[in-house]
């Protein structure tokens, strides 16, 4: 038996989550989805795991739909946002979340490959917010969450110049847009997740050994990928529409600001 959510607190939101097919992405739509918002389910590649979320959130009695994009070109999401308003009537909230991280030294960085985590972890997020904010203001009701990282307020490690300025971009463009929409009644914040365990590619962590992070962490361990979705919740719910042009880090202690 599926649960009624026409009661849920986020009945009625349409919600977009961006990178959403596994890890992070997949657990904010799935709690984004459980508040009641009906869903769109994104991914760029692996089109079975975006189709898995979408499998869970109605088996859950939830709607979604998935829709497969590359959000670090404007047209694909032109696109994406358009197939969530056909699909749904509306578009309320949008969870930018896609970043794809490369250690290299900087002096090896070529400006094709700073261009393109440039355009994935940054511009991704502009080119959602330009889309989706004029449905939000016809509404006269939204919300923007950008996913960024501690290694945007803290460097982090050598080697990511081009995640670092992107990351720390992210937050820099919540707070233009909080102060520019905030009388739409659109809030835009940004989460910094810390150490999450997440299935990823450990080559690009060669720096990082799990034992001696997790005996950095005053909590003594990794955080978890529902723990990052649950900021998100707070930011896109009724009861966070307060909270505007700030940032959430999610990281048990590691750094505090």
């Amino acid at each position: 038996m599926t649960a009624d959510r026409s009661h849920s607190p986020l009945s009625g939101r349409v919600a977009l989550v961006t990178g959403s097919g596994r890890n992070i992405g997949r657990a904010i739509a799935l709690s984004l989805a459980a508040q009641g918002a009906r869903v769109v389910v994104n991914g760029h590649s692996d089109a079975a795991a975006v189709d898995g979320v979408v499998a869970e959130i109605e088996a859950q009695g939830g709607e979604a739909a998935g829709v497969m994009a590359d959000v670090g070109r404007d047209e694909d999401v032109a696109r994406l946002v358009r197939s969530a308003v056909d699909r749904f009537g509306s578009l309320d909230i949008v969870v930018s979340n896609v970043g794809i991280r490369r250690k290299q030294p900087f002096l090896e960085i070529t400006p094709e490959q700073w261009d393109e985590v440039l355009r994935t972890n940054l511009s991704a997020a502009f080119y959602l917010a330009r889309h989706a904010i004029p449905h939000m203001q016809a509404r006269r009701w939204g919300r923007l969450v950008f996913i960024s990282g501690f290694d945007g307020f803290w460097g982090q490690v050598t080697h990511r110049a081009h995640n670092i300025t992107a990351k720390a971009g992210l937050h820099g463009l919540a707070m233009a847009l909080a102060r520019e929409f905030g009388p739409d009644n659109i809030t835009a914040n940004t989460v910094a997740p810390g150490a999450i365990d997440t299935v990823r590619d450990w080559s690009q962590y060669t720096h990082q050994q799990r034992e001696q992070l997790e005996k950095e962490i005053p909590l003594g361990r990794y955080g978890k990928v529902e723990e990052v979705a649950a900021a998100c919740e707070l930011l896109c719910a009724e009861r966070g529409g307060f909270i505007s042009g700030q940032v959430i880090h999610v990281n048990g202690g590691h750094y505090m600001y």
